[in-house]
């Protein structure tokens, strides 16, 4: 699930949320509405959050197993 994902590798990366909602240019209510799951981010914000933490979307939002499968 993209919430989970993202709050996992925001700790790995050693960011604080605070940080990324400075870095995302918007409030920490509204980033920690990204953690919950009660909002999303805008597809630019998605690739925003993407080039933060270093992975790609598809990563994000969980579509890696799906992507690897079907290189098989």
């Amino acid at each position: 699930m993209f919430s989970d994902r993202l709050n996992d590798l925001r700790k790995q990366r050693g960011f604080t949320a605070q940080q990324m909602a400075d870095l995302l240019q918007t409030g920490i209510r509204n980033y920690r509405k990204y953690e919950s799951g009660d909002a999303k981010p805008t597809l630019d914000g998605l690739v925003q959050i993407a080039d933060i933490l270093d992975v790609s979307t598809d990563y994000l939002l969980c579509r890696d197993a799906f992507l690897s499968k079907r290189a098989d």
